[in-house]
């Protein structure tokens, strides 16, 4: 996972996480090995997770389909991370993770390859994430922390592990995160 600006040419060097301006600053790698500029989803609304498959809230995955089908046609998606750094929770390969997700859960929102959220090996999105706003600063204290972001890629509110994603907090703020568009 690399920073990126999307006016800079290749040949110059790219930012680092505490100069990327946005989200949409950096290039990720699906869970199928490819990569993915996020700024493909400049003008979307979008809700950032890290996920584990044996956590006592991987059942959130249901609702996490469910919020991406019900505000997809809007311009909204869920971005699925994987990540082991709590409890060996998700101790799986990306083939493993993927086939978990698409058989229990029917999960159709964009997914990624494993990275870590924490320590010295945090991905750089995760470090622009968790160090860039002070508002929303802070380490990623277990799986399923949630970010909402805005259409412009600015972070717009953090949202703790046992906040429920079709619960009326994340859903009422999505809706006016999409009528603000």
């Amino acid at each position: 996972m690399t920073a990126k600006t999307g006016t800079t040419p290749k040949a110059q060097e790219q930012p680092t996480p505490a100069n990327a301006e946005s989200v949409h600053d950096f290039e990720v790698t699906d869970i199928d090995g490819r990569a993915v500029d996020l700024s493909r989803f400049a003008g979307k609304v979008l809700l950032v997770v890290n996920t584990a498959s044996k956590c006592g809230f991987t059942p959130q995955y249901e609702e996490f389909e469910a919020l991406h089908q019900a505000y997809a046609p809007q311009g909204f998606a869920v971005l699925g991370f994987p990540a082991n750094n709590f409890g060996n929770q998700e101790p799986g390969t990306d083939e493993q993770i993927k086939a978990f997700c698409t058989e229990r859960f029917d999960v159709t929102f964009p997914m990624f390859s494993k990275i870590s959220v924490k320590g010295a090996d945090k991905a750089p999105l995760y470090v622009f994430l968790t160090e860039s706003d002070p508002r929303f600063a802070g380490e990623i204290t277990w799986n399923f922390n949630k970010f909402l972001i805005g259409p412009d890629g600015h972070i717009l509110a953090r949202y703790p592990s046992k906040t429920k994603p079709m619960g009326p907090e994340i859903t009422a703020a999505v809706r006016d995160a999409l009528a603000a568009r």
